[in-house]
């Protein structure tokens, strides 16, 4: 992914939909990448009632607030709208930014479902305007040093990769604020956030699925509220166990597992006919993750550290923010400001949403019918 910053042409104005006073992903990883970055003005918010959009403009600094997503969209002060919100709400306010003719970066998961991206997906193309989605793993340093490693030889030809990887929620305590992630139905499960985010940067590395196989299960159906201890039903898998092949012949191994583990959190390993590559992290949120990269190839039997070469990082202006959720942001923001400027295609966009989602489709198709399932072919990846 290219991380370069536009520089002389105006600025695009942004209006964020779900910048909240309180806090959330939007305050902590939108809005310090888009302050940090030359090129982008954050104009215009729109938050859940006219009160809490106030709040959040006097907390904030944005000039523009308003009290739902409807007039940001229309308004002539936003270039790009950005959706931060539930996933359920994803749709309606994708849907008004395309039909205001509006480019629009929706976090990931695009829908809720795979039906529901396809048909985004579908609405961008007919609107004709530039989309975007937030799989910033792929924007991590380490992660596109590591296909670039995998690309050179490094390891020889792939035979394989495995992985495991802790979900951090989707274990036995819930926050407050995560309530709705419990519930399968509202979209926003440990299989499309975390497994989607590092599924979409192991594909990159390594390749397109052919074909999978998979189990999933609640093993822990009541969890508790942190504070409170009230105990609350879940019902979205807190085991996600994916084996198939890729593409390219190698096999793959993918586990993930609700909360945190007293042992590994992220463990990433890609085993060739000339070397290997460990990666490892605090957590499965690849998107987010403070990771190292180890390897050893040829005769050597030991791993030792690859640190990651400093040109990765790439933007300046995010240095400060190394080591936190914004600057994987930061980076997918200032490739598409060249996007934008230049009509390149280095962020993946909702068509690649809708086939990533496609992906997360036959992990639930297998995990269901207890069959192997190839990913449903619902349009041809993008980004690089």
């Amino acid at each position: 992914m290219t991380n370069t910053t536009m520089t002389s042409a105006p600025p695009v104005r942004v209006g964020i939909v779900g910048l909240s006073a309180r806090g959330g992903w939007a305050a902590q990883s939108h809005l310090p990448a888009l302050r940090r970055l030359p090129g982008f003005e954050v104009r215009a918010l729109a938050a859940g009632s006219a009160a809490s959009a106030q709040a959040a403009g006097a907390a904030h600094d944005v000039p523009l607030v308003f009290g739902d997503a409807a007039p940001l969209v229309a308004s002539p002060e936003v270039d790009l709208v950005v959706v931060s919100v539930r996933v359920p709400l994803h749709r309606e306010v994708v849907l008004a930014a395309l039909a205001a003719g509006k480019a629009v970066l929706s976090e990931w998961p695009l829908g809720n479902g795979a039906a529901e991206a396809r048909e985004l997906a579908d609405a961008a193309a007919a609107a004709g305007v530039r989309t975007f989605v937030g799989l910033q793993a792929r924007s991590a340093p380490a992660v596109r040093y590591v296909r670039d490693l995998v690309a050179d030889g490094y390891v020889g030809e792939v035979l394989s990769t495995s992985l495991v990887a802790s979900g951090r929620r989707w274990g036995p305590v819930f926050e407050p604020a995560g309530a709705y992630l419990l519930d399968r139905a509202n979209g926003g499960t440990m299989l499309t956030i975390p497994f989607g985010h590092t599924i979409d940067a192991v594909t990159m590395v390594l390749g397109e699925f052919a074909e999978l196989s998979a189990t999933t299960a609640v093993r822990r159906p009541v969890v508790r509220e942190e504070g409170t201890g009230r105990p609350a039903r879940m019902t979205a898998p807190d085991q996600v166990a994916v084996a198939g092949v890729l593409e390219s012949g190698a096999v793959a191994s993918v586990h993930f597992r609700g909360g945190l583990s007293r042992a590994t959190n992220f463990h990433w390993e890609i085993n060739g006919t000339g070397g290997d590559l460990v990666v490892a992290g605090d957590s499965g949120h690849l998107q987010q993750a403070r990771l190292t990269v180890r390897g050893a190839r040829g005769r050597a039997d030991v791993l030792e550290e690859l640190p990651v070469p400093e040109h990765y990082h790439g933007v300046p202006a995010l240095a400060p923010l190394r080591g936190t959720p914004a600057h994987q942001v930061g980076a997918l923001y200032a490739a598409l400001g060249t996007d934008l400027a230049t009509g390149s295609a280095h962020v993946p966009d909702f068509a690649h949403a809708a086939h990533r989602q496609g992906l997360l489709d036959a992990v639930e198709r297998s995990a269901a019918t207890g069959r192997r399932a190839v990913p449903t072919d619902l349009a041809a990846p993008s980004g690089s």
